[in-house]
């Protein structure tokens, strides 16, 4: 394909910034503003709103499919780049190939828009997500690549300062929507929360084009990008890199966090902090507003006090940015320490930590970004980009399978799934009880499904009298809050199962308690460990707040919990993780820490080589 005459196809010979500079900073702050106004709201999202998108609503996804759905999204979004810097270096360019997958981007908002007006929420969701990941993916190596393009020798030295700004415009964009997704998604409901982010991505597309005769367009290489990646100096650099990426994707791994567990935990947190009470997911806008403060800072003030005694080379700024993520995390495992000992913290600790991982990610995401362009011989920029991305995708899918191989199925759930595809078409139409079966046949562990308009309202677990008795004297200790575990574990001593298991007591958190056993299997953190998850309800007679949750589950005849006692149970087989609270936190803790031990050395080896356009 033959480039107009009236693009540019070399930088201009000028010390200043290049024309196209402010097209790109802007079409990124309003993409940026789609695609973080999605992402932030997605956790919450698959967690509370859509079991009710549909019909007479289902059962929720549990804490630990979100994460792993979440990252797994958030993964693939960062795989994609591999194909669009292909498309780019090889065939389109990179104008062309971010332009056309800029619309398959905006179709993919627009699916999710579509979530509960017709068809199946959830095809609509994998739909939407499905495009998102091929449209924001694809152009995700070319855009950062593309700002690289507009410098020649020159104005090379402010390349630094172009992705430190490029850098800017994408928080600024998240800040904002981060800020106001979370209380469209409260008020207004799914459509407006996902349909705003799309109109922000179609107005990022015209900007783009806006800008396409001040853009310098790097013609695509062809044949000549084999030749140059399978070249030996290709080779080395593709080589010294690779290592890099792998110490960077452990970032990533703990960094989107923020977006998945972190809002979990903020879930289980005392929300109101100087003056303001925020949304479990809006507490995530700290991060963006710390960005536009950090990267001056740094820049200007924090760079050249530290160079001035211990020269800061990029890998060096890198490894410090590792320790500093391994510190934001040791801060989330110490607040969860806390929330598992029945105490609600401030938000205020989750934000110290936000202000550690906004410091690391100003020194690992931004200078690794500025690094990788530098090293890629000129013909690779967005493969060598892609390759950039892909260590995001590396740590999401990490993260993504931590968190599959913690959860823990439940039987009954999938079982009554099952047995209601064999029932007449009118079972949504009144209250059933459904028997399941158990563990096995020669024991009398049947599960009885209790069925309320259509979905399962709840289950009745075998041997329920002795769950019972142990909640009832649970909770004659928890005037104030639930005992500790300790003390709970002493309050059922004695107490066991139809099969002959101890009943263990967990505190999760100042509002839930966990009474469980072993089950039929007689083995702990399966399936068939069952239970009574016991909460503690909120006494105030004063009206539920005007929510589109509220309203949704008003139409669908939900009943919110009440309770003359003050708490409520909820019986349980499997459905649990195998690592929760403090553990979770601490295990990615340790391993950024030794991570950041290995990395020391091997900074140390690198030896630098930046390849520029002429």
């Amino acid at each position: 394909m033959i480039l107009r005459m009236s693009h540019r196809t070399s930088p201009v010979d000028l010390a200043g910034m290049p024309p196209g500079i402010p097209y790109i900073i802007g079409n990124e702050a309003a993409e940026r503003f789609s695609f973080y106004g999605m992402r932030t709201i997605l956790v919450v999202f698959m967690a509370q709103y859509l079991a009710l998108m549909d019909g007479h609503g289902g059962r929720p996804m549990s804490g630990t499919q979100a994460v792993e759905y979440y990252h797994q999204f958030a993964s693939w979004v960062y795989f994609t780049p591999l194909a669009g810097a292909l498309i780019a270096d090889i065939f389109l360019g990179k104008y062309r190939t971010i332009l056309w997958l800029s619309i398959v981007y905006c179709f993919g908002h627009g699916a999710l828009a579509c979530m509960g007006s017709f068809g199946n929420s959830k095809g609509w969701l994998l739909a939407g997500l499905l495009l998102i990941c091929i449209g924001s993916g694809g152009i995700k190596p070319c855009v950062s690549a593309h700002v690289g393009d507009q410098f020649g020798k020159r104005n090379y030295q402010l390349i630094p300062r172009i992705y430190n700004w490029f850098y800017f415009s994408i928080n600024f964009g998240s800040f904002f929507s981060t800020l106001l997704t979370p209380w469209l998604l409260e008020h207004y409901g799914p459509h407006w929360a996902f349909g705003v982010p799309g109109v922000l991505m179609a107005i990022a597309t015209f900007m783009f084009w806006l800008g396409r005769h001040r853009f310098v367009h790097i013609p695509p290489s062809g044949l000549g990008f084999f030749r140059e990646v399978f070249s030996r100096e290709g080779m080395i650099a593709l080589g010294k890199l690779a290592p890099l990426f792998v110490f960077i994707a452990v970032f990533w791994s703990l960094y989107d966090q923020t977006g998945s567990s972190w809002v979990l935990q903020a879930e289980q947190m005392d929300l109101k902090f100087m003056g303001i009470t925020w949304l479990e997911s809006q507490v995530q806008a700290v991060n963006p507003i710390l960005i536009l403060v950090f990267i001056p800072l740094f820049t200007f003030i924090i760079y050249p006090a530290i160079d001035r005694s211990f020269p800061l080379t990029p890998m060096r700024k890198i490894g410090i940015g590792m320790a500093l993520m391994a510190v934001s995390f040791g801060l989330t495992t110490l607040i969860q320490t806390w929330i598992d000992a029945g105490q609600r913290p401030s938000i205020g600790w989750q934000i110290l930590a936000f202000v550690l991982i906004t410091a690391s990610e100003v020194m690992v995401s931004i200078v690794g970004l500025e690094f990788a362009y530098t090293q890629a011989p000129k013909a690779m920029k967005s493969w060598v980009m892609s390759l950039f991305w892909l260590s995001v995708w590396g740590g999401n899918q990490f993260t993504a399978q931590v968190n599959h191989s913690i959860a823990i199925a439940s039987p009954a759930e999938e079982q009554f799934e099952q047995a209601t595809r064999k029932l007449p078409p009118d079972w949504q139409s009144s209250p059933r009880s459904i028997v399941l079966p158990g563990y096995s046949t020669s024991l009398d562990d049947d599960v009885m499904a209790r069925c309320e308009n259509g979905r399962l309202d709840g289950i009745e677990i075998p041997g329920r009298e002795v769950y019972l008795t142990a909640a009832m004297k649970i909770e004659a200790n928890a005037a104030n809050n639930f005992p500790n575990s300790i003390s709970g574990q002493a309050l059922l001593a004695g107490a066991k199962d139809l099969w002959g298991n101890s009943l263990a007591y967990d505190l999760i958190d100042s509002s839930h308690a966990r009474i469980s056993s072993a089950g039929p299997d007689r083995i702990l953190k399966t399936q068939w460990d069952q239970g009574i998850l016991l909460e503690k309800i909120n006494a105030s007679t004063s009206p539920a707040p005007d929510t589109w949750l509220t309203r949704r589950k008003a139409a669908l005849g939900i009943v919110e919990k009440t309770s003359n006692s003050g708490f409520s149970s909820t019986e349980f087989i499997g459905g649990q993780t195998k690592l929760e609270g403090a553990a979770y936190f601490r295990f990615f803790t340790w391993l950024v820490l030794a991570a950041t031990i290995v990395f020391i050395p091997f900074a140390w080896l690198y030896r630098p080589k930046a390849y520029l356009h002429e």
